[in-house]
This record gives structure tokens, C-alpha cells and sequence, in this order.
């Protein structure tokens, strides 16, 4: 149960309420179309490497001396082309949401500012900081699991049930 309230309360935190959107008008999907194609240039690949160091690791410890070092590097190739083409079927859908989110004045600000230096710069560091970020809440996740468990248990049991 505890585990349940704690996957439901995770995912919630994580989505957030989002109201429904137009669709967005033809020019600011174009718009987003650029704005999509130079925003994903290198960041599919950075973050398939960023995941894969991330994610890899526990993939090889699970296998450990199970398996021999051909069978090995197959399934790091395997799991590596797998999540590059996760990652791009995930973006592929992007510039309509950048469309509904944004007009197309709007996307084409963004796109003079990632053709500039510091939005250059910006589109080759976001994965890198967005990994550091995530390794910096890696080790805070397990006192922030308790803490959640401990409050949801307090709600449920505020309100007659038993955990």
C-alpha cells in the first residue's frame, strides 16, 4: 500500500495539471517545427549518453558474471539504440505542444535565441546540468520517500484508514 501511495504521489508531483490548449495556429506550429529541429540537433544523442552512463551501470550489475562479454556488449548496443529511439519518438511530438504552449512570435523569439551564442551554449549544456541535477537528487530521494510515506500515512490515518 505504502509503495502505492508512494508511486501515485510521485507521479502526481511530477505531473503537473495542465489545462487543455488550442491546437495552435499554423504559423506558430511552423515556428515550433524550427525551434523543434534546432533543439534537438545534439540533445537526442547527449541525452541518450547522459541516460545511458546513468541508467547502464545497473543494467551490467544485474547481468554481473551471468553472462559473457560478447552477450555483454550486445545488449548495451541493444539498450543504447533502444533508448535513442525512445528519446526521438518522445521529441517527435514536440512542436505541436511548443504550438499550443506558445505563438509563433513567441517560438520565434526562442529561436533567435538558440541561434545565439549563449542559447548555442545553452542547447549543448541542458542535458549535462539536467543529469547533474538529477544525480544531486539521487542521494535526498530516500529521506524524501520516508518523508512522504510518513505524511500520507498521517492523511489516511487522520481520516479512519489503516495503512
Amino acid at each position: 500500500m505504502k509503495r502505492l501511495l508512494l508511486g501515485a504521489a510521485i507521479a502526481a508531483s511530477l505531473c503537473l495539471p495542465v489545462r487543455a490548449q488550442d491546437a495552435g495556429s499554423p504559423e506558430a506550429l511552423r515556428a515550433a517545427q524550427e525551434l523543434a529541429t534546432i533543439m534537438t540537433g545534439d540533445t537526442i544523442g547527449q541525452m541518450s549518453s547522459a541516460l545511458t552512463a546513468q541508467i547502464w551501470p545497473s543494467i551490467q550489475n544485474q547481468f554481473g558474471n551471468k553472462v559473457d562479454a560478447a552477450t555483454l556488449a550486445e545488449l548495451r548496443s541493444e539498450f543504447e539504440r533502444t533508448l535513442t529511439n525512445f528519446t526521438g519518438q518522445v521529441t517527435k511530438d514536440a512542436p505541436a505542444v511548443y504550438a499550443r504552449y506558445f505563438t509563433a512570435p513567441e517560438l520565434r523569439e526562442m529561436i533567435t535565441f538558440y541561434k545565439s551564442p549563449t542559447g548555442a551554449k545553452a542547447l549543448r549544456t541542458m542535458p549535462k546540468v539536467m543529469t547533474d541535477v538529477s544525480t544531486e537528487m539521487q542521494p535526498h530521494m530516500q529521506a524524501f520517500q520516508q518523508d512522504l510515506n510518513t505524511r500520507i500515512a498521517a492523511v489516511m490515518q487522520k481520516h479512519g484508514y489503516k495503512n
